[in-house]
């Protein structure tokens, strides 16, 4: 390449619910991604790079840039939009990566719409990309290598987006993977089961450098890995922070890790409790969650000052048309501080898709569909619009003004929070019906149908480096 310096433009594509201006979330309810932030900062240093940063959840992609290179991080609900704007931009000249969640998980899907992707996380080949493509010798697919460590990468370059757009740019990421096999989660299909985990006095590094005080921390299950917990959590103690994080509820049952999460400084845990079927559990590989102690997990927590978001999922095999109001009700008495609802989802080449497609159960390919509120299969024991209209009643039930009282009051949030949050989900459960509903599928058959091709063999919002389905 003859110029001087590379003009580079690195985007977060969002469907059409989240785009900015345009979403049913407001900034309240959003924080700062840090998958472009860590992919700029992993640029090598020696490459002369003009670099923008565009997150469509808060600006608009211009569509007259004039780069050199535009890099796309995909999840499978952004896919759609990705491949739009891949379009795009080649017809313009610029040269297009894309990676991320669903690159990793059906690379056949992206490759028509790029000139290069990235399988894996790309902390070795994205700049191995950059140099190849600097030196005109840009390989159509690069993917992760093998041995991959996270240790010694330079800190995210949060600066690069702006910090009064989000709620808070206080965002770190100490682990990724997890060790479970849940059949519809895309994280044992994309990236396998191994952990990989940055080391501990890093972590803290990058938290001291940029001054966080309350912190979130994406990792899908930060307890995974039980020593390397208690070594993060000691460390945290001397820096009194506030953090939020994602665990499993094999937390309650560990006293001392809990106490010492306590004394680390954790406010908050999200915890995918999944279902109150015990058979739903069991087929879906997530057998360790026992309903029967849910609301003992709930307490376990509170005793700790440690708030709960729940999130459960509706259209399991064994869920039937009463699962909506009985998964609700039990949320409110078992007063969980935040519950949180989704429809199952079955992401490109997971186990659950690839049952659910021999069973002829695959309504739509169309990837914008797949963002865990839309009904994009058959459910086994209830109809499409069954499935759709009863997760919009439980998620009114629960956020009823009466069931927001009976649960708010017990919860160990400082009440501001408390508050604000239920009244954000208040409000997203009143307009769901705006955004999600069966009308893309009247008129169908209600047979599978084959949209974009498919392989026969997507949840850190994506080139993949942390990544979300």
């Amino acid at each position: 390449m003859s110029k001087d310096r590379i003009r580079i433009a690195l985007i977060s594509p969002k469907g059409p619910l989240y785009r900015h201006r345009g979403g049913i979330w407001r900034k309240s309810l959003r924080y700062q991604p840090l998958t472009l932030t860590t992919l700029a900062a992993l640029i090598p240093p020696e490459l002369p790079v003009d670099l923008q940063l565009f997150d469509e959840g808060i600006t608009d992609v211009p569509r007259d840039l004039d780069v050199d290179l535009v890099g796309l991080t995909v999840i499978t609900g952004t896919a759609m939009r990705a491949y739009e704007l891949a379009d795009h931009f080649r017809r313009r000249g610029s040269a297009v990566v894309m990676g991320g969640p669903h690159v990793t998980l059906i690379p056949e899907d992206a490759a028509p719409h790029a000139d290069c992707i990235v399988v894996g996380y790309a902390e070795d080949t994205w700049p191995q990309l950059l140099r190849d493509f600097v030196n005109g010798e840009l390989k159509a697919r690069y993917d992760q290598v093998p041995g991959l460590s996270l240790a010694d990468r330079p800190f995210p370059r949060r600066e690069l987006l702006p910090r009064n757009r989000y709620l808070t740019n206080n965002v770190f990421e100490a682990t990724r993977g997890c060790i479970h096999n849940c059949d519809f989660c895309v994280v044992p299909t994309a990236w396998g089961r191994t952990p990989y985990q940055k080391p501990v006095e890093q972590v803290v590094a990058d938290i001291v450098q940029h001054g966080a005080k309350k912190l979130i921390f994406v990792d899908l299950n930060l307890i995974a890995d039980r020593e390397y917990a208690v070594r993060l959590f000691t460390a945290l103690i001397p820096l009194k922070v506030q953090w939020y994080g994602l665990a499993t509820v094999l937390l309650a049952d560990d006293p001392e890790l809990l106490d010492l999460a306590e004394r680390s400084g954790c406010k908050g845990l999200l915890m995918g409790l999944e279902s109150i079927s015990p058979q739903n559990l069991r087929q879906n590989h997530k057998g360790f969650n026992s309903p029967e102690k849910f609301a003992r997990v709930v307490e376990r927590l509170h005793e700790h000052g440690i708030a709960l978001q729940g999130c459960f999922v509706f259209g399991l095999d064994h869920d039937e048309p009463d699962v909506f109001l009985k998964t609700a009700e039990f949320a409110v008495q078992a007063r969980i501080d935040l519950p949180r609802y989704a429809i199952v989802t079955p992401f490109p080449n997971t186990p659950l898709y690839r049952r659910l497609l021999a069973e002829g159960r695959i309504l739509t390919q169309n990837w914008e569909l797949y963002d865990g509120q839309h009904v994009v299969f058959q459910p086994a024991r209830m109809s499409v619009e069954e499935l759709q209209q009863g997760t919009e009643a439980a998620w009114k039930y629960t956020y009823s003004v009466r069931s927001i009282l009976r649960r708010i009051r017990y919860s160990p949030a400082p009440w501001p929070v408390r508050l604000g949050t239920n009244l954000g989900y208040r409000f997203y459960a009143n307009h769901l019906s705006r955004f999600y509903n069966c009308d893309w599928i009247i008129g169908s058959t209600r047979r599978a149908t084959r949209g974009p091709e498919m392989a026969p063999s997507l949840a850190s919002e994506e080139l993949s480096v942390p990544a979300r389905g």
